[in-house]
């Protein structure tokens, strides 16, 4: 079982959202069968099992074992995943590209550039699961706090110089590069207000500290 597993399927994407597959999803974290299942989330064992032809027809759901009791054979399945995560692949034609946009402090572009790095973290953690291998990667996360706006605008000015100079120092862009055994990397920094937690969010607040 995966920890997260990206959809880039519309038909598995759509097969996922259904609220009542949602919840044969998040039972399915352990192996149980249809007649196990129809007790947790309610409905009859016929009802459950269509749910689940479904999710297992779109890779969602896989088959542990088969248990013989009398005259029937119980399937015990589990979620292929922990998690799901649908990719912007899923709706490729309305899907946000990073390309559109050139303002580093657009929302919208740090929305497109959020949606490509799940479109590209989905191929790359298959790709690695199916070749058995360890998918190198790094992240950051973290919260600062700013006394004023330009404090803000200060600080994103000197990240930005940093990062510059990081990649100035470390990026390999010679002719030879690939043949030495380079790689590309994708690089991604991002800064955003954190959501207040316990209270609703007003935009005329998060205005007014700009």
């Amino acid at each position: 079982m995966l920890d997260i597993e990206v959809i880039e399927d519309p038909a598995a994407a759509e097969a996922s959202l259904d609220p009542i597959r949602t919840r044969i999803l998040q039972e399915l974290a352990e192996p149980a069968s249809a007649t196990q299942l129809s007790t947790k989330v309610g409905l009859p064992r016929q009802k459950v099992n269509y749910h689940l032809k479904a999710l297992e027809r779109h890779g969602l759901v896989e088959l542990v074992e088969e248990r013989r009791k009398g005259n029937v054979t119980e399937r015990v399945l589990r979620a292929t995943a922990a998690s799901y995560l649908i990719s912007p692949v899923a709706l490729a034609s309305v899907a946000p590209d990073p390309r559109r946009f050139s303002d580093r402090f657009s929302a919208f572009w740090l929305l497109a550039l959020a949606a490509r790095t799940v479109q590209e973290m989905g191929k790359l953690i298959a790709g690695a699961a199916a070749a058995k291998k360890k998918l190198a990667s790094f992240a950051i996360d973290g919260e600062v706090t700013f006394r004023s706006a330009s404090d803000r605008a200060a600080f994103a000015e000197e990240l930005g110089v940093a990062v510059t100079r990081l990649v100035d120092k470390y990026h390999d862009g010679g002719a030879d590069a690939a043949a030495s055994g380079a790689r590309e990397h994708r690089l991604v920094v991002v800064l955003h207000p954190a959501l207040k937690e316990n209270t609703q969010h007003s935009p005329e607040k998060e205005q007014d500290n700009d």
